[in-house]
Order: structure tokens, then sequence, then C-alpha cells
């Protein structure tokens, strides 16, 4: 009997996917990948299986502009159970010890205040960092505890939404590279108690919102138009940087990997984002290594007009 092989598309775009509890980023991207039978695919930024939330998905071209969200700035909402600590600082972990709940709302708001700005973390033992080419949480599962460098992160406010003197709910906004679990921790040992997270949510990335997202379920329903319609362009991973079209014979060599002229002082900006000016069809990005030169640094596989 003959198989066929399905034939995958090319899909340049970016979708804001709300991933549900209880489903690896990988499981939930491979899943999207195959609804959108897309030939390439990666997301940007990974969300434990117990966690759910925005997972920006890009497929084709825009993964090329992925690490953009990468870095940026992301904003959670998160449930603290205080009182008890667990092996992975999460739900999903063991409880390996409990303390006595004795702190009032003031104090939690307090000691959320001592945790606001610029702070160091340690990366937990469960999670994807990689020590000599394996995951800690590899190390963590076969009993082995390696030492880990504190990282310098930016809480940049956390917001008391309700307290009912076991748990906390709270809206966390902070920088790339923030462990929510820790956070959830060290303000437990702040309080003298210990505490691990019940619940986490991603809200926001990058000034994406869950409000523009779309759920695995509703993609299935969805013809392949319908599905389409989802997709944001590629260039808004790049919308925080300043734009500069090109006229036919700029763009000509451009994409042929010469640079062009450019007026404009490298102290403004040192990247664009280049659109074509005939058409408007974004480019990729350029980068002023010198005065009065804008050069290709990133290029969509656009295809230069004869």
């Amino acid at each position: 009997m003959t198989q066929f092989r399905r034939v995958k598309r090319v899909v340049d775009g970016v979708l804001l996917l709300d991933k549900p509890l209880g489903v690896s980023s990988n499981g939930a991207l491979q899943h999207a990948r195959r609804l959108y039978q897309a030939a390439k695919a990666g997301h940007t930024g990974v969300l434990d299986p117990l966690a759910s939330g925005l997972l920006p998905v890009c497929f084709g071209e825009a993964t090329k502009f992925s690490s953009f969200l990468l870095d940026a700035d992301k904003a959670y909402r998160t449930t603290v159970r205080f009182g008890q600590k667990t092996t992975t600082g999460d739900a999903e972990g063991e409880v390996i010890s409990e303390r006595e709940v004795a702190f009032d709302e003031a104090a939690l708001r307090a000691a959320i205040t001592r945790f606001t700005g610029v702070i160091d973390q340690v990366p937990p033992m469960y999670s994807a960092l990689k020590h000599q080419g394996k995951a800690l949480y590899e190390y963590a599962r076969a009993g082995v505890e390696i030492d880990r460098q504190a990282r310098r992160v930016t809480i940049h406010s956390i917001e008391l939404l309700s307290f009912d003197g076991v748990s906390a709910e709270l809206n966390v906004r902070c920088s790339k590279g923030t462990y929510i679990r820790v956070l959830g921790e060290d303000i437990g040992e702040a309080l003298g108690c210990g505490a691990h997270l019940s619940a986490l949510r991603r809200t926001a990335t990058a000034g994406f919102t869950l409000d523009a997202s779309c759920t695995l379920p509703a993609l299935e329903e969805m013809d392949e138009a319908g599905r389409d319609v989802c997709l944001l362009p590629v260039d808004v991973l790049v919308g925080h940087l300043p734009e500069h079209a090109l006229d036919e014979a700029d763009f000509s060599r451009f994409m042929h990997g010469m640079a062009v002229q450019f007026d404009q002082d490298r102290a403004i900006m040192p990247r664009f984002r280049v659109y074509r000016a005939l058409t408007r069809d974004f480019l990729g990005l350029g980068e002023v290594r010198e005065a009065g030169f804008l050069h290709p640094a990133r290029l969509m596989a656009t295809k230069v007009a004869d």
C-alpha cells in the first residue's frame, strides 16, 4: 500500500496561543504546527506543563525574529500557597516541609515590596537550564544538586489581588529570565513559612496579551482560512524598532546583501525595520554599522524582482 506524506505549507506569521494546563510548550507548539501543516515553527519562551497562558508561536520566517520576544518583559497571574514548600516549587512536586502561616496582609504587602525592583534569583533545579549539556531537571530527578549562580532580574511590579490567610493571588510584571516559582518561594521564606505556586498563567509578553490569543480547541474547529486569519504578520515581532523604506534600486542592492546609503545617524537607533516602498513588503532588519550606510542584518526570504 502506497503511503503519502502530508505536504507541509509555507506559513509565515505569529500565532498568539493560549497554552492549556498539562501540556508542555513543545507539545502545544507541535499541535499548532500540525494544525497549520507548517514546515517550520518555534515558540518564544517555555511555560511549564502546570502553567497556562500566552505562548507566541512563530511560523516560517518569523522564527528569524523570535529572539525579540524571548528578550521581552513578561506578565503573570499566579497563586502562591504559603506554609508548604515542595520539591519543584509548584503544585507538581511533593511537599517537603510545612510551617504555620502566621502573618497578616500588611506583612505580606511589606514583603512583596522588598521583592520589587532589581533582585538576585538562584535558578531552580527543576528548570531547563543546562549544566554540562544536560538540563538541571534531569539532575534533580536523579537526586543530584548542582551549584547555581544567582542571576539578576527585574521585578517591575507585584500587585496583590487577594489573600485568604493561606493563599495569595498576584499579578507580576518582570524581566526575561525571571522564575515566578522562585519569587513565590523567596517571598514565603521572607515571611518565615515557605511557599509554592499552586497556579501560574502568563498574561502578557512584549505588549501582546491573552485577549488576542487563540486556544487549541478553537483552532481545531476552524478551517485553514480561519486559522490563517489568526496569524499576525512577521514584523509585529520588531514593531518596537523604527522603520525605513527602500526605493527599487536600493531594494535590489539590499536583498543581494549590499549596504545602501542611509541618511540617519547611528546614534538614533542602530537597527531598523526595512520595507520595500513600492509594495510595503517587510524585508527584514537593517543595521547602521558606519555613518551613512544601512547593512542587511536579518532578511526575509523574499525574491528579488527581475
